[in-house]
C-alpha cells in the first residue's frame, strides 16, 4: 500500500468512527423525584417537567424521571429514598424538607436538590447557604417577614377583625424559622392594632383541641403556618376552617386550591420549576457543595372567591386587583 492509499484508508477509518459515534444513542439521565403527596395533587410534577423542557430535556429521549410518591404517609419516605438510591439515579429532587432529609439519610454521595425548604442550615441539609458543602443544595423559601405580611393581607380582606389566631406546629423541625416568623407577626400585629392568639398543634390528633381553643378565645380569623404535616393534612384543615367560619390566610396556594380562602407566600411551583436548573448543572458536572442555595424570587397572592362567599365576606376590589390569581 502506497502513501496515498494509506492516507485514504486512515481518512476512511476516521469517517467510519465518526459515523459510529454519531449513531450511538444519546446518554439518558436518570433522575429521582421524591414526592410527599403527588397522588393528591398530580400537578406538582408539572413545574419540574416544564423546567426540564426549558433546558432541552425530553422524557424518554434524554432523561427519565423516577417518581416515588409517599402519598401523604411521612413514614414511607425513608424506604422510597432508599429505593431511588438502589436505582442509582444521578440526582434526587426532593421538594419538601422531610423528603430532602429522608434522601440525605439514604445517601451521602448521590446529589440531592431540594425546593421550598425554609431553613436548610438548621434542618441539617447544608453547612451554609453560600457553601452547602455536601451532596445537598437547592432553593429555600425562607422569608420570616411573610408572617407579618399575611396578617396585613388578612386585615385588608376582612377590615373589621381584631383578634387573629395563629396555628403552628412546635417540633416540626422548623423552630428557628417559626420563632423568627412569630416575632415578625407580633411586630406587624402591633402596627395593625391586632391581638394574636398562638395555638399549637403537634400532630393531627391535636386539631380538634386547637380549634376548640380558637373558638373559646373568640378569634375572628386565622393564620396558618406552613409545615409538612399541615400540608399533608391540608384538606382536613381547610374543612375545619370552613366549619369554624374563620377567614384564614395560608402559606401556600395548595391550601387555596382545595378550598381555602387566601394564601400568600413564595411560589412553590416556581421553586420546583427552578430546581431543574440545579439538576441540569449537576448532570453537566457541577458539585452540589459548590452550588449556593437560592432564595425565592416569586411570591404570589391567591384568593378563592367561592370560599369568601361561603364565609359571607366580600373581598375588597383593591385586594383582588393585587392578587396573582383569583379562583372563582
Amino acid at each position: 500500500m502506497d502513501r496515498r492509499d494509506t492516507v485514504l484508508a486512515l481518512l476512511a477509518l476516521g469517517a467510519a468512527a465518526r459515523a459510529a459515534k454519531a449513531q450511538q444513542p444519546a446518554k439518558i439521565a436518570r433522575i429521582g423525584f421524591l414526592a410527599l403527596d403527588f397522588a393528591g395533587d398530580p400537578r406538582g410534577m408539572e413545574p419540574f417537567r416544564q423546567g426540564l423542557h426549558e433546558l432541552g430535556y425530553v422524557e424518554g429521549r434524554n432523561v427519565v424521571v423516577e417518581v416515588r410518591d409517599a402519598e401523604r404517609k411521612l413514614e414511607r419516605l425513608p424506604a422510597l429514598a432508599a429505593e431511588l438510591v438502589t436505582l442509582q439515579v444521578e440526582v434526587i429532587v426532593a421538594p419538601a424538607v422531610v423528603a430532602a432529609q429522608a434522601a440525605h439519610r439514604a445517601t451521602k454521595t448521590i446529589p440531592i436538590v431540594f425546593a421550598g425548604v425554609a431553613d436548610p442550615v438548621t434542618d441539617g441539609l447544608v453547612a451554609s447557604l453560600a457553601r452547602p458543602g455536601g451532596n445537598v443544595t437547592g432553593l429555600s423559601n425562607l422569608s420570616p417577614e411573610l408572617g407579618g405580611k399575611r396578617l396585613e393581607l388578612l386585615k385588608q380582606a376582612v377590615p373589621g377583625i381584631v383578634r387573629i389566631a395563629i396555628l403552628w406546629q412546635p417540633g416540626s423541625g422548623m423552630e428557628r424559622t417559626d420563632r423568627d416568623t412569630l416575632k415578625q407577626a407580633e411586630v406587624a400585629a402591633r402596627a395593625l392594632g391586632l391581638q394574636l392568639q398562638f395555638v399549637e398543634a403537634r400532630s393531627p390528633a391535636d386539631f380538634d383541641k386547637a380549634f376548640a381553643e380558637i373558638a373559646r378565645e373568640r378569634a375572628e380569623a386565622l393564620s396558618l403556618f406552613g409545615t409538612p404535616m399541615f400540608f399533608v393534612e391540608r384538606v382536613r384543615l381547610v374543612q375545619m376552617v370552613a366549619r369554624s367560619r374563620l377567614p384564614t390566610v395560608f402559606s401556600s396556594r395548595w391550601f387555596v386550591d382545595v378550598g381555602g380562602l387566601m394564601s400568600y407566600g413564595a411560589s412553590l411551583n416556581d421553586l420546583i420549576r427552578r430546581s431543574a436548573t440545579y439538576v441540569d448543572k449537576i448532570l453537566k458536572g457541577a458539585k452540589p457543595a459548590d452550588l449556593p442555595v437560592e432564595q425565592p424570587t416569586k411570591f404570589e397572592l391567591v384568593i378563592n372567591l367561592k370560599a369568601a362567599q361561603a364565609l359571607g365576606i366580600t373581598i375588597p376590589q383593591s385586594l383582588l386587583w393585587r392578587a396573582d390569581e383569583v379562583i372563582q
